[in-house]
């Protein structure tokens, strides 16, 4: 009997410990954030963030009691146009030091579907933080055949508008509206 309720005691130890949240790492060579925004109703302008770092705490048998937090410097920002950068860096738009950040840190995230979600987080951006909503969706997490260590991926999309972080100029002519997806991977940590 004795037996019975050790080997009960070690299976609920083991079930509760897998339950819970584990950490990774964004892997920055497989984690980009696109934004694009319509220029004078002539063409969608394209921009990136890549190689940035952040984490995750992910609990795969509850989502819900997952986490994230991604930083990355506002002067990482990718282009693809030298001179557009530069104007972006003006007083016009971000002014940014060389230093500032632009942030998310999930508060909430509200399970949709066997592999989708909800993540609600404070994104800061131009020294103004705001609310927003990611619709997320887990692509899969297993071992990496390469790697030989957990990984998981991720797809998400938002949409943000300029004024609400300051970056107006030239709304409506240049859309207030910015088309934001995300696919990022991410490695459980050791």
């Amino acid at each position: 009997m004795k037996s019975l309720i050790l080997a009960a005691g070690l299976a609920a130890a083991a079930t509760s410990s897998f339950a819970e949240a584990e950490a990774y790492k964004l892997d920055p060579s497989h984690s980009q954030i696109v934004f694009s925004y319509n220029h004078l109703g002539f063409s969608t302008t394209y921009g990136m963030f890549s190689g940035f770092e952040g984490d995750i705490q992910f609990d795969q048998e509850d989502p819900a009691k997952s986490s994230v937090s991604v930083s990355m410097p506002v002067r990482s920002m990718l282009t693809g146009w030298e001179a557009r950068f530069g104007h972006f860096m003006s007083p016009d738009f971000f002014d940014a030091s060389e230093d500032e950040m632009v942030s998310f840190v999930s508060t909430g995230i509200e399970v949709t579907g066997d592999s989708t979600a909800l993540i609600t987080g404070d994104l800061t951006l131009n020294d103004v933080t705001k609310s927003v909503v990611l619709d997320a969706k887990l692509n899969q997490a297993m071992v990496h055949p390469m790697a030989g260590v957990p990984f998981a991926g991720f797809d998400a999309t938002t949409e943000l508008k300029r004024t609400d972080f300051n970056l107006g100029q030239f709304a409506p002519f240049v859309s207030d509206e910015v088309q934001v997806v995300i696919s990022i991977e991410a490695m459980k940590a050791e």
